[in-house]
Parts: C-alpha cells; structure tokens; sequence
C-alpha cells in the first residue's frame, strides 16, 4: 500500500541563482513541478509516495527519473513521450527571493497525460490521491487528472488538492477559476496560499474563504501564510499556526514540503477522529519543514529529510 500517490507535472526548474562577473543572469537545472516535489517531500520525511506523471525522451526526463527514484519515489507510473520534450520552467527571482515563472509547455510531455498511461493497481493502492492544478489547463491530462482521483476515490483513497496558479498557463482568470474549482467537490485535504485563496472565493478574510471552501464538503482546509505560517478550517474548529523565521534562500517548493509534510503526517491519522491539538502539532511540523526549504536554493535539492526537521 502507497501512503501517497502523485499526478500532475513534473518538469526542470531553471531557477536563477546569480549573476555573471558582466551582470548575466546564472540559472540551475533544478527538479521540479509540484506534484513530483510534494511526493519527494513526503518520501523524505517517512511516507511511502509514488509519482504518475510525463516526461520527454531527453536528458531532462531522464534527469527527473532519476531524481524521483533516488529519492524512493515509485515511479512505476511515470511514462515517457516519444515527440514531446520535459517541460521547463524559467524561475527569476526578486531580491526577497519571491518567485516569477516563464513555462516552455505548449506543447510539452506533461500535458500529454492520458488516464490509459495510468497504473490502475496506483490507484487502487493508495491511501491518499494527490493533484495540483496546472495539470487542469488542458486536455488530455486535465481528464486523466480527474479520472484518476474520481478511481482512487471510488477505492477508499483520501484525496488531497492544491490548486497553485500561474496565470501564464491559462487563457484567463475567469477560465483558470472555473477549472481550479471544478474538483472541490471530490476534495477531502485542501491546501490554498494566501494568495489563492481571494482568487476562488472573492474573500481574504480566512474564516469566511475556508468556509466557502469547506461547504463543497471538505474536510480539511489549509491556508498558508508565507512566513506567518498556516491557518486552518477542521468542520467547525479553525485555528493558526505560526512559522518559524529563517533567512531565506528562495520561496520554491515551500508550499509542496507543507503539504507533503502535512500528508506524511495526516496519512498516519483517521479524520474522524483527529483532534485539533493533533492536528496543530502536525502543522507545526509541516511549517518547519517549509522553514528549512526556503532557507536553501531550488525545490526538491532544498528539501529536509526527517532527522533534519526533528
């Protein structure tokens, strides 16, 4: 049995980490794509995860196998396009280390994602089923994505959503909204920034976004806070967790190592019976886990191990 199964994208962070002597942005070839970093997050700190995913015949794709199978991912679900390349994505930094992305994905290996390269025996398998929504923006992977959490749902899975938007991967905002909300009623454990969290319900204010959120039947809601750490919405309980200060190396991948913290921890716990002082113990864990992410470079090279965060 898997504890959790990942599908969506996988693809190279090229993320800049400097400047020339003549002033020439550096960019590092990192792993990446938030499902692949979440199911590596959740591996490093304990949890068995397994990765469905597309990548190109080249260098890149073979790099991101790799990358996942040291880091004991399954990838028995992680297929191979013969004409479309590893997507890419150009990471530029501020000097705050806040992010902005540039995809080379139209099209790419990952969009490319039919729910026949998907494993049934994943599905059948595990006990929580987790996606993101840059893998919503098009077919055919926006149909495998939901037909594969729809199976692992029919199943007895738990599953798990976070939908990040990048706004350079949609048409519009009113297209990215309307198909970033159009799982939430198959949603158990959702996660949303700060930042995302007025884009699908038209409200900053936490209690009342988690609400709006939760009414669609969800049981978990998480909302990340940046370095304030997360706020939660458990049925009727809601609750906030604070961060913990680091010197920042850059924000990528904090948010997939909250929620692969978090997942590592809640996969081990019923819901019904989960309580709020446990459930705020296994945030505090989850935000120091984050905390240590940022304070490096790149998404999965950043990521803690177990001993590390305890």
């Amino acid at each position: 049995m898997i504890d959790i199964t990942a599908i969506g994208e996988i693809l190279i962070d090229l993320t800049q980490s400097g400047l020339t002597e003549q002033g020439i942005p550096r960019f590092d070839a990192n792993p990446g794509g938030a499902p692949a970093n979440l199911a590596v997050a959740a591996s490093r700190l304990g949890a068995k995860s397994a990765y469905i995913g597309r990548v190109g015949r080249d260098s890149f794709g073979d790099f991101l196998r790799r990358t996942l199978e040291e880091n004991d991912v399954d990838v028995s679900g992680m297929s191979v396009d013969p004409v479309q390349h590893t997507t890419l994505a150009v990471v530029s930094l501020d000097p705050s280390g806040e992010r902005s992305f540039s995809f080379y994905r139209d099209p790419s290996a990952d969009v490319n994602l039919r729910f026949t390269d998907v494993p049934a025996a994943l599905l059948e398998n595990t006990k929580i089923l987790h996606f993101g929504s840059v893998s919503l923006t098009a077919e055919p992977s926006r149909g495998a994505t939901i037909q594969a959490a729809e199976t692992a749902k029919a199943k007895g899975a738990l599953v798990s959503y976070d939908p990040n938007y990048r706004a350079s991967l949609w048409a519009d905002e009113k297209t990215a909204v309307e198909q970033m909300l159009a799982p939430l009623k198959l949603v158990d454990i959702l996660k949303v920034s700060d930042e995302e969290l007025p884009l699908l319900t038209g409200t900053s204010d936490l209690e009342q976004g988690s609400a709006q959120l939760a009414a669609n039947g969800i049981r978990l809601v998480l909302v990340t806070l940046g370095p304030d750490g997360a706020f939660y919405r458990f049925g009727e309980k809601t609750g906030k967790v604070p961060g913990v200060k680091v010197k920042v190396g850059d924000t990528n991948g904090a948010g997939d190592t909250f929620f692969g913290a978090a997942l590592s921890r809640l996969v081990k716990e019923d819901l019904e019976t989960l309580t709020a002082q446990r459930l705020e113990e296994i945030l505090t864990f989850a935000n120091k886990a984050a905390a240590i992410t940022t304070s490096r470079h790149g998404a999965i090279p950043a990521m803690p191990t177990l001993e590390e965060v305890q």
